[in-house]
C-alpha cells in the first residue's frame, strides 16, 4: 500500500513539473508576444524588403516627404479620377537622397516607406474617410536636409561626377546629401532601361555619399598622423627634407608634381601633404597598432549610422605587408577604400572634441495637420577618440587652411579646419579623385 501512495506521489510530482515547464513556456511565449508587438513589429514591419507594405496603399495616399525648412521633396497628385502620380518638385537636387518609388524604391522613399503609408489623421476624419471610401492622407516624412545649402551643395559639384555630404559635429543630423552624376525622379519611370541595361556602364543610381569607396588619398594622413602620435613619437623630434622623392626598396614615393618641400617638421609635412614624409612615417609605424587605430575609428565594419545601405570602408595592412604597400597605404592609396559619409563622420568627431554623433536624416514624422508622430532624436555613438586627439588633430587641420594645401579656404568670415587629398585611380592624371574633409566654425568661434 505504501508502495502504492509512493508511486502517486511521484507520478503526481512528474506530472507537475511537466505542468510548470508547459506554463512556463507559455508565459514566455505570452511575454515575448507582448514585447514584439510593443516594440519590435515596426521595425519588421517597417523593413524595406518588405513588399506587404505596399497593401496600404489601397486605403492611404502616399505621404510627403519635406525638408527641414519646409520645401517639398516628394508628394503625391491625385487626379480627378483617382489616379495618383509621384512628383518631385526640386527635381535632380534631392535624387539620390529622397529617391524614388517607382521600378522599386530608393532613398528615403525606401527608408521610410512605411511611415509614409501610415495615417494618424484625427481618428474622426478616419471613419469618415472609410465611410465615404475615401482614402486618408499619409503622414508626412520631415527631414534634416536644408534645402539652401543643399542646393549651394549642388550647384558647388556643378558637371563633376562625386558627392557632397554636410552634417551637424554635435548632433548628426544630415544638413546636405549631393551625389552627381543624378537623375530626375520625375522621368525615372521612362529611362529606367537606360539606366539598368547590361550593357550600360550608367551610375546615376548609386548615391556616391553613402555607397560609393574611394581611395582617400592624402586625407587618410589624418589616421597616419594619429597612429604615429598615438605610438609615442615626439611631434617635436620630427624633422624631414623633402626633395620631391623618397625611395626605399626599390620603390619610388613621389610628392604631387615632384614638389620639393625641402626641410619640414611635422605641422609642415602635414600641411604641405607631403607624399615623402608620410609614406617615411608609414615605415616606421607597428602595424598591427596602425590597423587596430583604424578599426577603432570605424574601418572594415557597418557604419553606426540610422541611413541604409551604407558602404563598409576597408582598410587592412597586416605584419609582413610589403613596404611598397605600407609607404602607398600611409598616404591614403593601396588598398585603402572609403565613402564620404564615412570621412565625415570621422571629421565630425574630431570637430565635437572626440564624441561621434550617429548620422541621421529624418528629424520626425507628423500628420495632415502638423502634428508630431514619431521624433527622431541625436544618438551619441560615443568616444571616437580622445578630446586630447581631437584637439590635436584639430591644430593641425586648422594649419592646412592658413599655411597649407587648404589656403584657399582662409578666411576672416569664418574658421576653417581641413585635409586635401589627390588619389589616383588610373594612369591618366585627369582621372584622379580630389577631397576635402574639414569643418568650419564662425570667425568667434
Amino acid at each position: 500500500m505504501r508502495r502504492k501512495k509512493k508511486k502517486i506521489k511521484k507520478s503526481n510530482k512528474e506530472f507537475l513539473v511537466i505542468m510548470y515547464l508547459f506554463l512556463a513556456v507559455f508565459l514566455s511565449m505570452m511575454i515575448y508576444f507582448v514585447y514584439f508587438q510593443v516594440c519590435k513589429s515596426e521595425s519588421f514591419i517597417n523593413s524595406p524588403y518588405n513588399s506587404l507594405q505596399d497593401l496600404f496603399s489601397d486605403h492611404v495616399i502616399r505621404g510627403d516627404i519635406v525638408s527641414a525648412d519646409g520645401k517639398v521633396l516628394a508628394t503625391t497628385k491625385v487626379s480627378a479620377d483617382g489616379t495618383q502620380t509621384r512628383s518631385y518638385p526640386q527635381g535632380r537636387m534631392f535624387a539620390h537622397a529622397v529617391g524614388y518609388a517607382v521600378n522599386g524604391k530608393a532613398g528615403l522613399e525606401n527608408q521610410e516607406n512605411f511611415s509614409l503609408l501610415r495615417s494618424h489623421e484625427f481618428f474622426l476624419k478616419r471613419i469618415a474617410d472609410d465611410i465615404s471610401d475615401k482614402k486618408a492622407q499619409g503622414d508626412t516624412v520631415v527631414t534634416t536636409l536644408d534645402a539652401q545649402i543643399q542646393q549651394v551643395a549642388y550647384k558647388s559639384l556643378g558637371n563633376y561626377q562625386g558627392a557632397v555630404i554636410v552634417m551637424e559635429p554635435d548632433t548628426g543630423k544630415i544638413i546636405a546629401m549631393v551625389s552627381k552624376p543624378d537623375y530626375d525622379p520625375n522621368t525615372i519611370a521612362q529611362n529606367w532601361n537606360s539606366y539598368v541595361a547590361a550593357d550600360s556602364d550608367s551610375t546615376v543610381l548609386l548615391n556616391r555619399a553613402t555607397q560609393g569607396l574611394y581611395a582617400p588619398g592624402s586625407t587618410f594622413k589624418i589616421f597616419t598622423l594619429l597612429s604615429y602620435l598615438k605610438q609615442g613619437n615626439d611631434p617635436n623630434a620630427f624633422s624631414y627634407d623633402c626633395n620631391g622623392t623618397f625611395e626605399y626598396n626599390n620603390y619610388a614615393m613621389h610628392c604631387y608634381n615632384n614638389k620639393a618641400h625641402g626641410s619640414e617638421n611635422l605641422m609642415d609635412a602635414f600641411g604641405n601633404s607631403c607624399n615623402c614624409a608620410f609614406s617615411n612615417i608609414g615605415l616606421s609605424l607597428d602595424l598591427d597598432a596602425y590597423h587596430k587605430l583604424c578599426q577603432k575609428m570605424l574601418f572594415n565594419q557597418d557604419l553606426p549610422t540610422a541611413l541604409k545601405n551604407t558602404a563598409v570602408s576597408k582598410m587592412t595592412l597586416e605584419d609582413g605587408a610589403s613596404s611598397s604597400l605600407i609607404m602607398q597605404t600611409a598616404i591614403g592609396q593601396g588598398d585603402t577604400m572609403v565613402s564620404p559619409l564615412h570621412m565625415a563622420m570621422v571629421v565630425s568627431a574630431i570637430a565635437n572634441n572626440g564624441t561621434l554623433m550617429e548620422p541621421y536624416i529624418i528629424d520626425h514624422t507628423q500628420n495632415e495637420s502638423g502634428t508630431i508622430v514619431k521624433q527622431f532624436d541625436a544618438t551619441s555613438y560615443g568616444e571616437l577618440l580622445s578630446s586630447s586627439d581631437a584637439a590635436t588633430l584639430q591644430e593641425y587641420m586648422r594649419f592646412v587652411v592658413t599655411n597649407g594645401t587648404g589656403s584657399v579656404l582662409n578666411s576672416d568670415l569664418y574658421e576653417a579646419y581641413g585635409k586635401t587629398g589627390t588619389a589616383e585611380f588610373s594612369s591618366n592624371k585627369n582621372e584622379d579623385h580630389s577631397w576635402f574633409v574639414g569643418f568650419a566654425k564662425n570667425a568667434e568661434g
